[in-house]
């Protein structure tokens, strides 16, 4: 076995590309977490496969994998899935729980907040200092503003990243993993941002910096085990922060809660890079 994936659209793409260079391979189907195998079937290429499959996951996006597939007939589509259409609704859901609960409170507290009743969404979701929450038993507010949004765009743009980054981390780390990411980089964001301009401030926007982080991370530290972010996307979501702090957008930003997401996801793939299981997708 050379490498698996968990997706089959990385593995067929690799699989050709490799045959392109004249390399002896082929697709298999396997059980297990990374099913999707590609499998060396001549051990004198071993060395050369390595190499072409490191550069591949260093960089899936690279014009040249994709050449490949064209000369031999066979485009591979590399975007992420639709997970909105209605046919793929319950599987997402069964598959990634802790990802379709939130975003389904996110939807429902927006969807409230339009129906007239925002003072009660706001004054239920609002952060507080720990000294208040000392009084008020309310804890929950210190991760609750990550469910409250203020526009359209606001929640399209933070549910869109959510649901494709964070399914990724679920399926392939579990639910749990997704959970701890969430309430830590959820919190610290809130309580950054809290700091840097009080408590009026919304948006999962720190937590989707924080999965970005992660699956960037990951895909660094570990990029056997099959996470990897295009470094257009990569660039874009660096370049939108950076835009935040020199305050040029038509939106105010909150910068302090993304950057504290950002260094909270990419500090927790370096621990599960330690921790994690060393079998996953190795060579």
């Amino acid at each position: 076995m050379l490498v698996s994936f968990a997706d089959e659209s990385p593995a067929r793409l690799l699989c050709h590309y490799l045959q392109s260079q004249g390399l002896q391979v082929e697709y298999q189907l396997v059980s297990g977490d990374y099913p999707h195998t590609i499998v060396l079937t001549n051990p004198a290429q071993l060395e050369t496969a390595k190499q072409h499959t490191q550069a591949f996951l260093d960089n899936p996006q690279d014009k040249r994998f994709q050449q490949s597939a064209w000369q031999s007939g066979n485009q591979i589509d590399m975007q992420l899935p639709a997970i909105f259409s209605f046919s793929q609704l319950t599987q997402y859901c069964r598959m990634a729980p802790f990802s379709s609960l939130i975003l389904i409170l996110c939807l429902f507290f927006y969807l409230t907040a339009q129906a007239g009743l925002f003072v009660q969404v706001k004054n239920l979701l609002t952060f507080q200092p720990l000294e208040t929450l000392q009084l008020t038993g309310q804890w929950w507010r210190l991760i609750s503003p990550t469910l409250l949004h203020f526009s359209i765009l606001h929640i399209a743009f933070n549910l869109l990243w959510w649901a494709s980054l964070g399914k990724q981390i679920e399926w392939k780390f579990g639910s749990l993993t997704l959970v701890i990411l969430y309430l830590f980089s959820g919190i610290v964001s809130n309580y950054g941002q809290y700091l840097a301009s009080g408590v009026h401030f919304g948006g999962l926007s720190g937590v989707v910096y924080a999965v970005l982080g992660f699956v960037w991370w990951i895909g660094w530290l570990k990029p056997q085990w099959g996470m990897q972010l295009p470094k257009s996307i990569i660039g874009f979501m660096l370049v939108w922060l950076i835009f935040g702090y020199l305050d040029v957008l038509w939106v105010q930003m909150a910068n302090t809660a993304h950057t504290l997401g950002l260094i909270c996801g990419c500090a927790f793939a370096w621990v599960i890079s330690l921790i994690g299981n060393k079998d996953k997708t190795e060579y």
